[in-house]
């Protein structure tokens, strides 16, 4: 008897933590580069677990998001691609000052999804064995600029011109080479780790001394306690892991 009313205890007691759980959760809405998308998804299943609180993700281009928090969208949290935006909203004050910090560093890699295909030597980019290699567009998405900075480096920007296809944002270029509209493209390290280690060892990992590194940085822009817990949390190990786990590096 005894031992069955421990059990009825015991289970009332983790309905009342869910249910406390529950009654507190907040929505979090974070503005995200479009490279960082599916990391959010698996820091939020995460971090909901560990505070019941949703994650509402909306992604976009680092520079279209940062015009929107700029115009007063109401957002929490913006995790940007790169450092400068999230640096200019904190000097205007439409982010909480002292809040930014970097959260991932972000590696560019040239990509084919067309077997057959040797993109593990950037000579290719040289030569004529392709119509189209697909980038961000430089003037809104950091892995542009870095797309840019390192085809300038190959002294390749001038010349590729013709070939060219933008994507507003790095998604939008790595759909572009996914769906074979660009035989060739230079896209987030990150988006290729979706798809297995196999796809690593066939990609050109741009070397970081060929453009401005990729240092994404994240700030707060409300003031609501759940987002705060997520800034804190986002700096803890379990959510590094998380980060490191998906193709970035951590500080």
């Amino acid at each position: 008897m005894r031992s069955r009313t421990n059990s009825i205890c015991k289970y009332l007691l983790i309905f009342w933590l869910l249910l406390s759980m529950t009654a507190g959760a907040a929505e979090i809405r974070v503005a995200v580069a479009s490279n960082f998308i599916h990391t959010l998804d698996a820091l939020g299943a995460a971090f909901k677990q560990s505070t019941g609180h949703d994650i509402t993700p909306i992604p976009g281009s680092t520079g279209k998001l940062y015009a929107q928090i700029s115009n007063g969208a109401p957002f929490d949290i913006f995790l940007a691609a790169d450092s400068r935006r999230p640096e200019l909203l904190e000097r205007s004050g439409k982010a909480k000052k002292g809040s930014r910090f970097t959260y991932a560093k972000g590696r560019l890699a040239l990509w084919s999804a067309i077997p057959g295909i040797d993109v593990s030597d950037p000579a290719i980019l040289a030569s004529a064995d392709f119509n189209h290699l697909a980038i961000a567009n430089p003037r809104l998405a950091p892995y542009g600029r870095a797309a840019k900075e390192t085809l300038e480096k190959l002294a390749l920007w001038q010349q590729l011109q013709p070939r060219m296809v933008r994507g507003e944002n790095i998604a939008q270029a790595y759909r572009y080479v996914h769906d074979c509209v660009a035989e060739l493209g230079l896209v987030a390290l990150s988006q290729l780790h979706q798809q297995g280690n196999d796809i690593i060892k066939s990609v050109w990992i741009v070397p970081q001394e060929f453009h401005a590194p990729i240092e994404q940085q994240v700030v707060r822009l409300s003031d609501q306690p759940a987002a705060k817990e997520f800034m804190d949390w986002l700096q803890d190990n379990e959510a590094e892991n998380i980060i490191r786990q998906h193709g970035y590096e951590v500080r």
